[in-house]
């Protein structure tokens, strides 16, 4: 969704308008506005599916973003499943990510768009709610690993569609990617 500068102003003052004459309607005024405010257009079409948007293709960053925390349920989840001696197991093998591992965002310096993709996603969208109580600033640059994180993930998802387990070096293939190459033993 792309509105032009005349276009927000407007829609801006309607929302002002709505939320001022406490209108219980359809469409949250407040999310639009906090949509338009912090340049997260997409989020508005994400949100009302049921409208038929034009070009409703979302940015790359998002769908980059999306894949990342789906990647993050998918080893939160199956970690979850582990037996305490299979955890250890983990966190030795994947040292130093490999210890209770969790989605803990994006650098709030310099991925900052990342960032605030993902706020918008948990809190805004409500998507991915167990996400919902994190402080999405990783306070170090976290894109790179998950980068190379994703296409391991992206193998074993599909190789593990039907079956709800994967295993202790399955998960750990995915978190050491977390570490740069030129760091690997």
């Amino acid at each position: 969704m792309k509105l032009s500068d005349g276009e927000k102003l407007i829609a801006l003052m309607l929302a002002d308008l709505h939320e001022h004459l406490e209108i219980d309607g359809d469409l949250d005024a407040g999310f639009v506005k906090n949509a338009i405010y912090n340049d997260h257009l997409w989020s508005i079409p994400f949100k009302y599916s049921g409208l038929d948007f034009e070009g409703g293709d979302l940015p790359e960053e998002v769908s980059e973003v999306l894949n990342i925390m789906e990647m993050w349920r998918f080893i939160e989840y199956h970690y979850s499943q582990l037996s305490d001696a299979n955890k250890t197991e983990v966190a030795r093998l994947a040292n130093p990510f490999g210890d209770n591992p969790q989605f803990s965002g994006f650098d709030g310096n310099n991925e900052t768009e990342y960032m605030s993709i993902a706020q918008c996603i948990v809190e805004d969208l409500d998507r991915f709610n167990e996400f919902q109580d994190r402080d999405l600033n990783s306070h170090a640059p976290s894109l790179d690993g998950y980068r190379r994180m994703l296409p391991v993930f992206e193998r074993l998802r599909s190789a593990s569609v039907y079956n709800d387990s994967i295993s202790v070096d399955e998960i750990v293939s995915i978190l050491i990617e977390r570490v740069h190459p030129s760091h690997r033993s």
